[in-house]
């Protein structure tokens, strides 16, 4: 698949700066996208579940960010692209 392509569909790689959005107020904001660590997501991803799951890190390291995000919280950032 082609990076214009991934672009144009919206959809989020590894890596990816994302807007949070999701049940976390606090935590809104700017965000990277990185693949969920935890043994739950890692065993629906071996598995095939369709339901990727997302850690969110901190492009600047200074905080913690929230494990579990689902795709639905996140909108790709337009820096990106």
């Amino acid at each position: 698949m082609s990076d214009t392509l991934i672009r144009s569909l919206d959809l989020m790689e590894p890596g990816d700066l994302v807007l949070y959005h999701g049940s976390i107020t606090s935590l809104h904001g700017l965000w990277l996208a990185l693949l969920c660590p935890c043994g739950i997501c890692r065993a629906m991803d071996a598995l095939g579940l369709p339901e990727v799951r997302f850690a969110l890190g901190d492009p600047w390291g200074e905080l913690p960010g929230p494990h579990h995000v689902r795709r639905e919280s996140l909108t790709r950032s337009a820096a990106c692209g």
